[in-house]
């Protein structure tokens, strides 16, 4: 880059190199999540998990910078100078990276570039997976008595020729301990056979381990002059690491069977909900994949929202009936010049524990949460505890229940029912065949089934009985359907009365 452009009025930014972990996005460091809750743009290579960008805010610039195996969408001089120039214009910049970014990461290079630039960093160290990946197989890379050190290489060396490789690999053939190579699935074979011509015990323990970390992981275990044997019959393909040594032989991991391993469970929503539903969904051991991205409208700043603001103090009540809906009313709240203590005077009531914890992030705690969680029954459980002189305000999605409506205006019940935001769909996302779609909302399915129909085999996962109806209008049947509006009944639908089998699908 060219500095001589560069005028001091702007301060440079702060670039901060973050270590994202193995994969598992439960393997982040809080402070790792912490920078990507307020950065202003991220560069990021090739990612487990699009549970990272989730975190992001909505205006973060993104730029993706590749770096997966065989395919590298920038140059490292590239990614250094768009570094430089995101920070140059006084951004907080994050440079998100797998596993740890001084372990094969190359954050040497971009912060020696930074440096040039006079540019200040942070450097925020992750979980690297040439730990994590083989201790979450039971494989530890030191064992008191087996091994008392360990080595980890790089399948990939400076200049890409043979005979640099062939010397790097025979190089480590007389090291003590475990040794480790990150990025060589591709050079399986060679990494073997020269550990052996070397002189290293062809019946020496070894290991592959694909995903590490994730819901799909798996470890192949083999004497190492049958591991690139093994590994073709089981179509190991990468992400993989490669363990060699005598700790390969230990089988220190947790036997029990997750609720739904191996489930292949396709999700819908807003970007917020998916992320906390994949996270309660992996935790369970299934595979998710992103399938539709529901996108809000905001409607915050119409007249009707701001008219209901400035009338706050006519109304006894506050109804919620989603956590979208708390974060963007307190939002707009804010925007408006007023804050908590307009809603002093007010009771709140919300459909569900999801919505409730919502309100408490705020400091805010809910008079009332329906034992059901759904519209009708918010209504219904509340119309005991209200009076003739209270009204209602109920901000929410423009396509909610109407039921809502329909118990209150029976009763007789004062109310302001104003559209907050409303849902479309923000596009599909390419996924492999699925053993069971879920959708959170009844807007989920009008937006699914009106651009396509799922697989037959899919089996399909509602939220409450509402969505369930709506899917009924398309001539299909919910599978299962989970008894309470959150995620925690989507959880229990799937894994209630033995866990939900790949057979449910079929």
């Amino acid at each position: 880059m060219d500095r001589s452009n560069h005028t001091n009025k702007t301060k440079p930014g702060l670039v901060c190199l973050v270590g994202a972990g193995p994969g598992d996005p439960g393997l982040i460091t809080v402070r790792g999540q912490e920078l990507l809750k307020v950065c202003d743009a991220v560069v990021y290579d090739h990612l487990a998990s699009d549970w990272f960008l989730s975190l992001l805010k909505p205006d973060c610039r993104r730029i993706y910078a590749g770096k997966q195996a065989g395919h590298h969408s920038m140059s490292q001089e590239e990614i250094n100078r768009v570094l430089g120039e995101l920070a140059l214009e006084g951004l907080m910049v994050v440079r998100l990276k797998g596993g740890d970014p001084f372990v094969f990461g190359r954050g040497g290079e971009e912060i020696l570039y930074l440096k040039s630039l006079h540019i200040p960093w942070e450097l925020v160290p992750g979980v690297t997976s040439a730990v994590a990946v083989p201790e979450l197989s039971g494989i530890p890379v030191t064992h008191r008595g087996v091994s008392r050190s360990f080595h980890v290489i790089t399948g990939h060396t400076r200049t890409g020729t043979r005979e640099e490789t062939v010397q790097l690999i025979r190089s480590c053939a007389g090291l003590s301990g475990t040794l480790v190579f990150l990025m060589g699935l591709n050079q399986l074979g060679l990494i073997a056979h020269q550990l052996i011509d070397a002189g290293m015990d062809p019946h020496t323990p070894s290991a592959v381990i694909e995903n590490g970390s994730l819901p799909g992981q798996r470890a192949l275990r083999a004497p190492l002059k049958k591991l690139e044997e093994e590994a073709k019959k089981a179509a190991i393909s990468t992400p993989a690491i490669i363990v060699v040594g005598e700790t390969a032989d230990l089988d220190l991991h947790c036997p029990a069977k997750k609720p739904l391993s191996g489930l292949s469970a396709g999700i819908t929503g807003t970007d917020s909900f998916r992320s906390r539903l994949r996270l309660s969904l992996e935790r369970e051991g299934a595979l998710v994949w992103d399938v539709l991205k529901l996108e809000l409208d905001s409607y915050v700043q119409s007249p009707a929202m701001k008219d209901a603001y400035q009338q706050l103090s006519a109304c006894t009540w506050l109804l919620f009936t989603s956590a979208n809906g708390v974060e963007l009313f307190i939002q707009g709240l804010l925007d408006q010049g007023l804050d908590l203590r307009a809603l002093g005077h007010m009771k709140l009531a919300v459909i569900g524990k999801g919505t409730a914890d919502a309100l408490l992030k705020h400091g805010l705690r809910a008079d009332h949460v329906p034992s059901v969680y759904c519209a009708s029954a918010l209504a219904e459980s509340l119309i005991p505890r209200l009076t003739a002189a209270d009204r209602l305000l109920i901000p929410r999605a423009k396509e909610g229940s109407r039921d809502l409506n329909r118990i209150l205006s029976d009763h007789g019940i004062a109310y302001e029912d104003v559209p907050l935001y409303s849902l479309r769909s923000g596009g599909f996302l390419p996924h492999p065949p699925l053993d069971c779609l879920i959708f959170a909302s009844s807007s989920g399915v009008r937006a699914y089934f009106e651009n396509r129909e799922p697989d037959p085999g899919t089996a399909l996962v509602c939220i409450g009985e509402k969505t369930a109806q709506t899917l009924s209008a398309y001539g299909r049947k919910a599978d299962r359907t989970a008894s309470s509006y959150d995620i925690e009944g989507i959880i229990k639908a799937l894994t209630e009365d033995g866990g939900f089998t790949k057979e449910d699908s079929l």
